[in-house]
């Protein structure tokens, strides 16, 4: 029925024109985010695991920090025991020298001078093995306190942790608290200024590398398993990213795609509403 009171056709015009516009809009506000989901209403399912997935990603990049920190302090700790290690070496060495039946005990006293002076070092080695201020090997310097047990966060839940006992680094050979000289050698008095003294220093010397050697051991098992976990986190963090990215990133192609369909969409209503708006001066023809 033809009126002039409302135009029905401009009305309807401008209805799909505000409709292809809003569409319009929020195809380039996703085109310049480069987001999928601009705001709730696109996704708000896709928005929750998203949010959630992304979480996950920073907390990981953190727990692969962590990891690293974690291997860190093992291998300063390793590096000490690894010195312990040749200094242990060097005084069996001058044991075996002191044990042959070249030297005298005046060649001897010359020989366990250097003796005793690497009996010294390897306190001083396990009293200033630190990190973060910290005594790793079990005895500490006077204000440097001993670590203990610390827990590494390496995941995304409160029980993702690698914990490292630093004690446990104590191997069981020599049953010693520390890798101070005196723990290390189980009290046996160190010297090889005579014969008979070398011999009972070849055997706390023995005791003493093997005690090292299991500590190496422990503190090597400790570095491959935060290496093996930091490998773990990448490889998470690359699927997850990828799981994040088909919920939450636009597609570029599909999205300009639509934002072309909608600007011709847009241009149409446009030409609509202004023939639609034309049509009450048609009208107004009958009655002249």
């Amino acid at each position: 029925m033809p009126v002039v009171a409302t135009n029905t056709a401009a009305n309807s015009a401008l209805r799909f024109l505000n409709y292809n516009s809003s569409q319009a809009s929020g195809s380039v506000s996703k085109l310049a985010s480069g987001s999928r989901i601009v705001k709730a209403s696109d996704d708000a399912a896709g928005l929750a695991i998203g949010t959630r997935l992304n979480a996950d990603v920073t907390a990981l990049t953190q727990a692969g920090i962590n990891a690293s920190q974690g291997a860190s302090v093992v291998q300063v700790a390793d590096g000490g025991l690894s010195r312990i290690a040749d200094v242990l070496q060097r005084m069996k060495a001058l044991a075996a020298q002191s044990l042959s039946g070249v030297p005298t005990n005046t060649e001897r006293g010359f020989i366990d001078a250097e003796f005793q002076q690497l009996v010294g070092e390897i306190t001083d080695i396990a009293t200033t093995t630190r990190f973060n201020g910290a005594t790793l090997l079990g005895v500490s310097a006077a204000g440097a306190p001993a670590a203990a047990t610390a827990d590494y966060f390496v995941g995304t839940d409160v029980t993702d942790t690698i914990t490292v006992d630093f004690n446990d680094l104590v191997a069981a050979p020599g049953a010693v608290t520390n890798f101070a000289a005196p723990a290390l050698f189980a009290g046996v008095a160190q010297s090889v200024g005579t014969g008979t003294a070398a011999g009972v220093a070849m055997a706390a010397i023995d005791v003493a590398i093997n005690t090292v050697s299991e500590a190496r051991a422990t503190a090597g098992a400790l570095i491959s398993r935060f290496e093996f976990r930091g490998q773990q986190i990448s490889t998470s963090l690359e699927n997850i990213d990828a799981a994040k990215s088909a919920i939450m990133d636009v597609d570029l192609a599909a999205e300009q795609s639509k934002l072309v369909s909608n600007q011709v969409l847009v241009q149409a209503a446009v030409s609509a509403v202004s023939q639609a708006n034309q049509i009450p001066q048609s009208l107004l023809r009958v009655l002249q």
